[in-house]
């Protein structure tokens, strides 16, 4: 390889974690070398770590741990999955998970603590300082997944009246400020936020402008209580950095960077993907053995019940099958197209619900919208089908047969696909949940039903 490889290669293993890098971790656990698994974790950035992490298994990640006890500081903690963060930290001795997180900005000591049990929050909130600890168990004391979790409390703030000047000597000397900010927030004399200037406008005007004739077109703020998931697609919809939060009396006491909201709703949006395939909301690869199984099988009784229901259907039309066989063969075709249509419309209707695309305003369009699809796809597959059962199979009355209930179950499936999550949604039900089951239910029954109940009619 010549060095021009030997750069690629390098640069390679500097974005992600790189199959050498882990299998050269994997040789050094398991050869129990300490000075050559901490050497090879210390350029890593803490992402990599914690992926590294994520792909050991059980054994390997507490041999880890206990050789390169160092390499897991707070950054790593704050990186690992929540499931598996919570199965981490209890083999970390109080001292070494006290060092962790004694650097780490208040909104991620909140994030890592929040699911400990107290002897956990207790060592790791007496690593604080006093002042931290405060802001700690005061944002602990907001309701779950609100705005007062997700915030932090260091803020870079200055009176409105001050001048571009003024702002600068305050951020070269204050000691306070939060290690990394991308606005000042201006407050007028009661500390409730009025506007916010970008780093990059103060660095960019004189001296003498005012903080307040350079700040920002858009300014939001949020309240402590509002629900973190409507707050993080606030920032996606208006392109926010960074935003301030308040109290119940406009008071300022923290606020939340695009890093924070982005990680809600990335969350947001793997949970959404894993509820609809019925594997609960947090499955991760790292899960133990038991806990995907009560993961998984709940919904897969759920699913055997509703095969059976299909199945029942089926047996309703047994002397059908039995005079016409090839019906047998071809009655799946019409249940997966419906079942494959449901899942497409299914799948929109739920990222619209999620992102508040989909509301009552709009509803109606989209439901006929959606039934204008249904009826092109279903004439579009029920012409092919009807080729294939009078040239396939020679009997254009088994094609006419399955040309009317492909377009049946087509429109009933793309009806199906988002009148059903719309409907779990008003009930209060989360649709991405168990929308799933009842669209493909709906697809089958209806798919099995209409085949077999047309071609009695037809063909009997």
């Amino acid at each position: 390889m010549d060095q021009t490889e030997d750069k690629t290669l390098e640069s390679e293993d500097n974005f992600g974690l790189s199959p050498r890098i882990f299998d050269q971790a994997l040789d050094a656990i398991e050869a129990e070398d300490a000075p050559a698994l901490e050497a090879l974790l210390d350029p890593l950035h803490p992402a990599d770590i914690a992926d590294l992490i994520e792909q050991l298994d059980g054994r390997d990640r507490r041999a880890l741990l206990e050789l390169a006890p160092s390499a897991v500081d707070g950054d790593v903690l704050s990186e690992l999955d929540e499931n598996l963060r919570d199965a981490v930290i209890p083999q970390m001795a109080p001292e070494q998970l006290a060092e962790a997180v004694r650097d780490l900005e208040s909104d991620d000591v909140v994030d890592l603590v929040e699911y400990l049990d107290t002897a956990q929050q207790e060592a790791v909130l007496d690593a604080l300082p006093a002042s931290d600890r405060v802001a700690v168990e005061k944002a602990l004391a907001y309701p779950e997944e609100s705005a007062g979790r997700l915030m932090q409390v260091e803020v870079a703030r200055a009176p409105e009246h001050w001048s571009v000047g003024e702002a600068i000597d305050f951020l070269r000397s204050s000691p306070t400020l939060p290690d990394q900010f991308y606005h000042l927030v201006l407050v007028d004399p009661r500390m409730r936020p009025v506007g916010q200037a970008t780093l990059g406008r103060i660095l960019s005007s004189g001296r003498d402008a005012l903080l307040k004739d350079i700040v920002e077109d858009t300014f939001i703020t949020f309240k402590v209580t509002d629900d973190e998931g409507d707050i993080a697609r606030a920032f996606n919809q208006y392109h926010l950095i960074s935003s301030p939060v308040v109290d119940a009396n406009e008071r300022l006491v923290g606020v939340i960077t695009i890093d924070d909201a982005m990680n809600v709703l990335d969350e947001e949006h793997a949970e959404d993907m894993l509820r609809l395939a019925g594997v609960g909301e947090s499955a991760t690869i790292s899960d133990s053995t038991f806990e995907t199984v009560k993961q998984r099988f709940p919904w897969l009784i759920v699913n055997l019940f509703t095969v059976n229901l299909a199945a029942l259907i089926v047996g309703l039309f047994d002397h059908t099958i039995a005079a016409v066989v090839a019906v047998a063969a071809l009655m799946p075709v019409v249940a997966s197209m419906g079942g494959s249509a449901g899942t497409q419309s299914l799948t929109v209707a739920v990222r619209a619900l999620a992102t508040h695309d989909l509301t009552s305003s709009n509803a109606l369009r989209v439901i006929r919208r959606e039934l204008f699809v249904g009826l092109f796809n279903g004439f579009v597959f029920a012409a092919i089908m009807a080729a294939v059962g009078t040239f396939g199979y020679g009997n254009s009355l088994l094609g006419l047969s399955l040309a009317l209930a492909m377009i049946t179950n087509m429109v009933v499936a793309a009806l199906a696909g988002v009148l059903v999550p719309v409907l779990l949604d008003k009930l209060g039900f989360d649709p991405a949940l168990a929308s799933g089951t009842f669209v493909t239910t709906t697809t089958d029954m209806v798919g099995f039903f209409s085949f077999l109940g047309i071609a009695t009619l037809i063909l009997l």
